[in-house]
């Protein structure tokens, strides 16, 4: 049974990491600024965070990091894609993505994945 649960909390782990990239394009699109801008922060943000994502988080990464550092950097990304939720007025993702996202990263550590 635990096999299991172990399982889904990595595929919730998936579905986590790609919705901090939707948050972020989602943002991207809904800025006030003119239609270049939101081009380019909606599609831009999202492959910025994919690129630090891949280069330092996954687990391939190319550069390896210290645990300290891994997990600050990554609450760093969940709290930006948290905070930009936030900021378009989609108050109740927001919460809700900064929540599972705490509760998958504390699975994870009891877990040990």
């Amino acid at each position: 049974m635990i096999t299991i649960l172990q399982a889904a909390n990595l595929g919730l782990r998936f579905l986590l990491e790609l919705c901090l990239l939707a948050s972020l394009s989602y943002w991207g699109f809904h800025t006030d600024r003119g239609l270049l801008l939101k081009i380019v922060l909606g599609i831009g943000t999202p492959l910025l965070t994919a690129f630090i994502w891949g280069m330092f988080l996954s687990p391939k990464a190319s550069v390896a990091i210290a645990l300290p550092f891994l997990l600050a950097l990554e609450a760093a990304l969940f709290t930006v894609a948290v905070l930009a939720l936030y900021a378009t007025g989609k108050h109740s993702l927001a919460v809700l993505l900064g929540a599972v996202y705490v509760l998958n990263r504390l699975l994870m550590w009891v877990w040990e994945q």
